[in-house]
């Protein structure tokens, strides 16, 4: 091991570790929001409060029986405290991606979970500043003067540098880039003030931490800060902490069946108290008993925090080699535990209740029709708005649209309190000020101009399982239709770029697993790069007809998107030279009677063509005969022959991939469409990877 890690390189390591130690915990207090811990629900309150006491005395309890057995002469006061403290905290980020992997970060039990970690985290180390005080010195009178210094730092931070870091802040606009000279000045500050609680004889890392907490959370700064540093803190200096950690943890120190005795009694001491007051409080608040066990487990993750205290436990001489040993032991088997037991425990219901309306095309006209419309970023969040304000059906239906938000879940721990809805959720963690803020006014205002109802919704997962939580998302709100946005966006000079195989390979197996009607929007500026109010609605839009259940469920859209006075809508009917499947075609003469039968005089309708065209060349003609237009509206899988050559993008379908394709000059945008089929079956789709 001496040659791998040398001592003399040992101090190198060790330093910086330490830097990027005083970074990390700089971040977390830059992720902090100390106003919104005012309105964490009182269930919340009370899991934190219940699920801090109960392992701190424990733990307490648990120094009792070291403290006389392989701890023998430790300064009883300091090593009570650390030993609480270690085992009453749950680590935040590394909670917050158990909950991310398990998809239950956005419900109701993962709010919960998150808002009482929240509270725990804080209270955690206020506790551990009192800890670092207590084993400074043994004379009471020091102990005293570091509390009374600690305030009076606190204060110099709240009073004098916050105002100073405001002002930085206001001058620092949105949309523009910040000074080099702030980012350097806000990272001097950072070491400024770890080196004075250094000093004082706290910590040098709650120097960070509070320079973190008065960054102001409402200006665009905080959000360049974070980028500027996180890279550098998670892909270097935070994986050295953990070497160093890692060196100093020598598992050799635990010998004889005392010492692993001791390992059993710790552990079954910190799950005990952590998941036995979790539960009783959960169970008071009148949490169901198997979310309550599952909150406790949740809740008895440890992470880097824990570490932190272990060494600055280890550091002060508070904890010797073999306490330090057991106690990392027992951090990792209760952490590498959750997530089975979470997953063998509470197993969220896989299928939900059947409902009745899974597509568009219906007999009850007077029913709601559910969407659940997903987007990738601020760019699609207009043509959204305006494909729901010309589908909202003014006649009859009630429009209800679930907005989700696809977001990745990135490799950095940290990234997931930023990306989640902190203050719409209640959690105490700040939501970066970048392109959501902006969505979620969009969507707000919309709503409130429009008899739409919105509810936002966000998933954050791996990309090669989001679909997952797009299906599971549309039959939790017993969705009628799916929409998502094309893998493709459009560019200046009018081509479409992908954004990535990733997004690609979400639509087709949404597609795959859909419970409802799903529709692909080829996007191509429907209503501009802004949202249209009601008034100013006017599209010309075009129903392609070929036959079909696919094409039904199309002209079904298009009939209601008529219903909108500032739509006009045409339909072209491609005629079958010879019905190769009879009752397809009774049906779809019957779908095309009703169609015709339903529209009103005030419906903007514009006319009913037909065309016998068969070839590909006649198709096409007949399409391009059409005109201008705004939006296309197209089965996914009608009877017709292939239009292009190859296509990559099969989910569009024969019809969709001719539009979409830059062999079709036109700025209209496409919406293709696939019904719901109760046999599963789907047109074949690119084998994936």
């Amino acid at each position: 091991m001496d040659n791998v890690f040398p001592k003399q390189g040992m101090v190198a390591l060790e330093t910086m570790a330490n830097v990027g130690l005083l970074f990390f915990l700089f971040l977390v207090g830059l992720e902090l929001d100390l106003r919104s811990i005012r309105r964490i629900s009182k269930g919340a309150l009370a899991i934190a409060i219940a699920g801090i006491t109960l392992p701190f005395a424990l733990g307490i309890g648990t120094a009792v029986v070291l403290r006389h057995t392989i701890v023998v002469g430790a300064r009883q006061g300091p090593f009570l405290v650390f030993m609480g403290v270690a085992l009453s905290i749950t680590a935040f980020p590394v909670l917050a991606r158990i909950l991310a992997e398990l998809k239950l970060l956005t419900t109701d039990l993962g709010r919960m979970a998150m808002s009482a970690a929240a509270v725990n985290d804080v209270v955690a180390r206020i506790l551990l500043a009192l800890a670092l005080a207590l084993s400074g010195s043994g004379s009471p009178l020091i102990s005293l003067w570091v509390l009374l210094t600690s305030i009076g730092f606190i204060a110099c931070v709240a009073f004098f540098l916050r105002p100073a870091l405001a002002w930085v802040a206001r001058r620092s606009l949105e949309g523009e880039p910040v000074k080099e000279s702030y980012v350097c000045a806000i990272l001097a500050v950072v070491l400024a003030a770890s080196f004075a609680n250094d000093v004082i004889g706290i910590h040098a890392l709650f120097g960070a931490f509070m320079v973190g907490v008065v960054v102001p959370k409402d200006e665009p700064f905080a959000g360049v800060i974070i980028e500027k540093v996180e890279d550098l803190v998670f892909g270097l200096f935070l994986p050295l902490y953990f070497v160093s950690s890692g060196l100093k943890t020598n598992i050799a120190t635990i010998r004889g069946s005392r010492s692993w005795g001791l390992l059993v009694l710790v552990i079954t001491n910190a799950c005990l108290g952590k998941i036995g007051g979790t539960v009783i409080a959960s169970l008071i608040v009148k949490i169901p008993i198997r979310e309550a066990v599952t909150l406790g487990f949740l809740m008895n993750t440890k992470g880097v925090i824990e570490l932190i205290v272990l060494n600055i436990g280890k550091d002060r001489k508070v904890l010797n080699d073999e306490t330090f040993a057991i106690m990392v032991l027992m951090a990792l088997f209760t952490t590498f535990i959750t997530t089975p037991i979470v997953m063998g425990i509470y197993k969220p219901a896989g299928r939900a209740a059947p409902y009745k309306h899974r597509t568009i095309e219906r007999s009850d006209k007077n029913s709601e029709l559910r969407v659940l419309a997903c987007f990738h970023g601020l760019r699609n969040v207009p043509t959204m708005i305006n494909l729901a304000e010309i589908s909202r059906g003014i006649r009859h239906r009630r429009l209800t649209l679930y907005a989700m938000h696809l977001m990745e879940l990135s490799e950095r721990s940290s990234a997931i309190s930023m990306v989640h809805k902190a203050r719409r959720n209640g959690l105490p963690f700040w939501n970066r000020r970048d392109n959501t803020d902006h969505m979620v006014v969009a969507f707000e205002a919309y709503r409130q101009l429009s008899a739409v109802a919105i509810l936002p919704m966000t998933a954050i997962s791996d990309l090669d399982t989001m679909h997952e939580d797009i299906v599971a998302s549309a039959l939790q709100k017993r969705a009628a239709l799916i929409l998502l946005p094309f893998h493709k966006m459009q560019q200046l000079d009018g081509t479409l770029e992908s954004v990535g195989h990733a997004y690609h390979l979400i639509n087709q197996r949404v597609l795959r697993h859909a419970p409802c009607s799903v529709a692909i929007l080829v996007d191509r500026g429907l209503g501009g790069a802004a949202q249209v109010s009601s008034s100013e609605v006017s599209y010309t839009v075009v129903v392609l007809f070929f036959g079909g259940p696919d094409d039904r469920e199309a002209l079904s859209y298009g009939a209601l998107m008529a219903e909108h006075p500032g739509i006009s809508l045409t339909v072209l009917r491609f005629l079958p030279a010879l019905a190769e499947n009879l009752n397809q075609s009774v049906e779809d003469e019957a779908c095309i009677s009703k169609f015709r039968a339903n529209l009103q005089p005030s419906d903007g309708f514009l006319g009913y063509e037909e065309s016998a065209a068969a070839d590909m060349d006649g198709i096409i003609a007949a399409i391009k005969n059409l005109g201008r237009h705004n939006l296309f509206v197209v089965g996914r899988s009608p009877p017709a022959v292939a239009l292009v050559e190859k296509s990559d993008c099969p989910e569009l379908g024969p019809v969709g991939s001719y539009l979409a394709s830059a062999e079709f000059s036109t700025t209209a945008s496409v919406l293709i469409i696939q019904r719901y089929d109760p046999s599963g079956e789907t047109s074949r789709l690119v084998e994936e990877c």
